[in-house]
């Protein structure tokens, strides 16, 4: 079995110490393969902040691949965010905006959805797109094929239909067809697990979106509490399939719980 940690959005400078100090634990705990960091990492892409950020990716003692988010870029700062907006990022967190992790059990393609011109809306060009599609086909059928980026490509409410990814009507099929199994996602601070598609065929292809909540801030949203998956993936009988698992913080004994499993069926080709 494989077992993927995915958070997000912990906007170090309003994170909320007993949750950090539950999540260590809960990775402490669970053990898992990688660790997904899907964006808003700093609040404001201040020095103190990813400093912060760059202990808890220490702390939690697991590979990570992690991503920016709209907030990882400088907003105040107009120098740096003209001349050189991921200065504090890369410095923190690694040069690589868009790192791949690929093992036996599983291929993790980040892609950076930012745009430093843009206040929070995000988008992935043509070129990341073939990028990817191009890295998933080369994957093969046994791992789990997975991107992260931080704009979600379906929204839940209608209400975050503005928030979605531009350019997603071109990656998601794209991605999809390319055989990617789950795509990753942050920013909105909402937790679920929805369907997306291929275009190919008369039956396009089936695979998951899923997106996480704010994993430490106190920026929660919707009544729902600090929030991460733990995504598991196994082959039981030839039968791809994985389990979307969600953790919420809990304030009575400051752990996370989990609190709701999805069992998602994972298409392979004949």
């Amino acid at each position: 079995m494989t077992r993927i940690l995915h958070i997000s959005d912990t906007h170090f400078g309003t994170e909320r110490e007993p949750v950090v100090q539950a999540l260590l634990a809960l990775a402490q705990r669970l053990q898992p393969e990688l660790v997904l960091l899907g964006g808003d990492i700093t609040q404001r892409a201040r020095r103190s902040q990813f400093a912060a950020a760059r202990r808890f990716v220490q702390a939690l003692q697991r590979p990570v691949l992690a991503v920016p988010g709209n907030h990882d870029i400088p907003l105040y700062n107009l120098a740096a965010r003209l001349l050189d907006p991921y200065g504090a990022y890369r410095r923190a967190l690694g040069v690589n905006l868009e790192p791949v992790v690929e093992t036996d059990g599983l291929l993790a393609i980040g892609v950076n959805s930012t745009r430093p011109s843009r206040h929070k809306n995000g988008q992935v060009s043509p070129g990341q797109v073939l990028r990817v599609a191009q890295r998933l086909r080369e994957a093969g059928p046994a791992r789990l094929r997975m991107v992260l980026l931080h704009h979600p490509v379906r929204a839940a409410v209608e209400s975050d239909r503005s928030n979605l990814l531009i350019g997603r009507d071109l990656a998601v099929p794209a991605w999809v067809d390319a055989g990617a199994d789950l795509i990753l996602g942050g920013h909105i601070h909402l937790p679920y697990v929805l369907p997306v598609h291929g275009a190919a065929g008369s039956v396009p292809r089936q695979a998951w979106t899923i997106q996480a909540g704010t994993a430490v801030s106190s920026r929660v949203r919707g009544g729902i509490p600090n929030s991460v998956n733990v995504i598991d993936h196994w082959v039981d009988s030839g039968r791809h399939q994985c389990s979307a698992q969600r953790w919420d913080y809990a304030t009575d004994t400051e752990e996370f719980r989990s609190v709701a499993t999805q069992v998602l069926d994972l298409h392979r080709g004949s």
